[in-house]
């Protein structure tokens, strides 16, 4: 069975493959010539020295790189020659990584490093075909034209990367694109010492931290954004409440995870007090009375709650927890995967409301 839906799987594999580059050369600083030739490590001797871990995550790295292309082509081409493109694009993506570190610095090219990237990438494609023969891709192609529209491809791929987005520590919980702060004080530094720096408006008030009833409202309005964006693309409303559990869950469980990476596994649930709890109940009751709503006025909802929800957040300050947080991620946790959740984090609104203007008037009458 071919699907009909567009796939998500491209888009998928193509932000991966750019999680992979922030990742492999992060942080982009130092570039130098050495005067060796950038395909030397692949004739370099073993390293001596390496680790479970380092064979266990350049093989976990790029198996889903092979799973995701492998996907993706299957939509236009067979099993064989889908899991070989896809082998050789993620055989070549870090073959020309690896040859890019020979100029950084702070990473070092290795041979062994390519050979189990590649091999990761094998592993992803080749568990990709395997569900293709198994019939399993057929099912979930047929699970998925029962539970969401056809034009679901784009909510979907937002969907799959809100979770990214709640991994890096958010000032409130479920509170993505905290980002005007920033840019005021980013466009600061940026015109320090020219004329221009008078032209750069000011605020006349300092931003005054969030009182628990306004942190409660912008928990509630966060945690309701990914069910309102799923109620975009699913019609019924038995499913759509399976799925508002599911988000919200997923969100708690994240969110959990990532306290617990920040502060410590004592930590994970620290984050939970009363306004969250206060928040999550709301999202939860505004969840279940929107269940009917048609899916034409679920799109001009979900643009004002986020509107309403990026506007909150940002009337108010980073506190200073969450910036020494952001110092300790900065010196070292994840080093390589920090930066891109962090930027997911930071525009995933904005990226949504740019995704939802292109969807007003064209839900029909769903």
């Amino acid at each position: 069975m071919r699907d009909s839906h567009p796939s998500a799987a491209l888009p998928l594999a193509l932000l991966y493959a750019a999680l992979i580059v922030y990742a492999s050369l992060y942080p982009f600083t130092g570039w130098r010539d050495v005067g060796v030739a950038p395909w030397a490590y692949l004739g370099a001797p073993l390293p001596r020295y390496w680790t479970g871990f380092d064979v266990g995550a350049n093989l976990a790295g790029y198996l889903p790189l092979g799973l995701l292309l492998t996907l993706a082509l299957l939509h236009r081409r067979r099993v064989g020659s889908a899991v070989l493109l896809a082998v050789l694009a993620a055989a070549v993506l870090s073959l020309l990584l690896e040859a890019l570190q020979t100029y950084l610095p702070q990473r070092v090219s290795s041979n062994v490093d390519w050979a189990l990237n590649a091999a990761g990438g094998l592993a992803g494609a080749l568990l990709a075909g395997a569900l293709e023969r198994l019939g399993a891709l057929d099912r979930g192609r047929r699970l998925r034209a029962r539970w969401f529209l056809p034009d679901s491809r784009g909510a979907l791929v937002l969907l799959a990367l809100w979770p990214v987005g709640l991994l890096f520590p958010a000032p409130v919980a479920f509170g993505m694109g905290q980002l005007f702060e920033r840019l005021e004080e980013g466009a600061a530094r940026l015109l320090e010492d020219t004329p221009f720096l008078r032209w750069l408006p000011l605020r006349e008030l300092d931003l005054q931290p969030l009182l628990p009833s306004e942190e409660a409202l912008c928990v509630a309005l966060g945690a309701l954004v990914p069910c309102l964006l799923g109620y975009t693309v699913i019609a019924r409303a038995w499913r759509r409440a399976l799925f508002a559990l599911a988000a919200l869950a997923a969100g708690v469980a994240v969110s959990a995870l990532s306290a617990g990476l920040s502060y410590g596994p004592i930590h994970a649930w620290a984050w939970i007090g009363a306004p969250v709890q206060q928040g999550l109940w709301l999202a939860l009751l505004a969840a279940a009375l929107l269940l009917p709503l048609p899916v034409r006025l679920c799109v001009p909802l979900l643009m004002v709650v986020l509107a309403a929800q990026v506007v909150l957040l940002n009337t108010a300050p980073q506190n200073p927890y969450y910036a020494l947080t952001l110092q300790a991620w900065e010196q070292g946790r994840f080093i390589h995967f920090h930066g891109l959740a962090q930027w997911i984090g930071w525009l995933w609104p904005y990226a949504a409301f740019v995704y939802l203007i292109g969807r007003v008037g064209t839900t029909g009458a769903r």
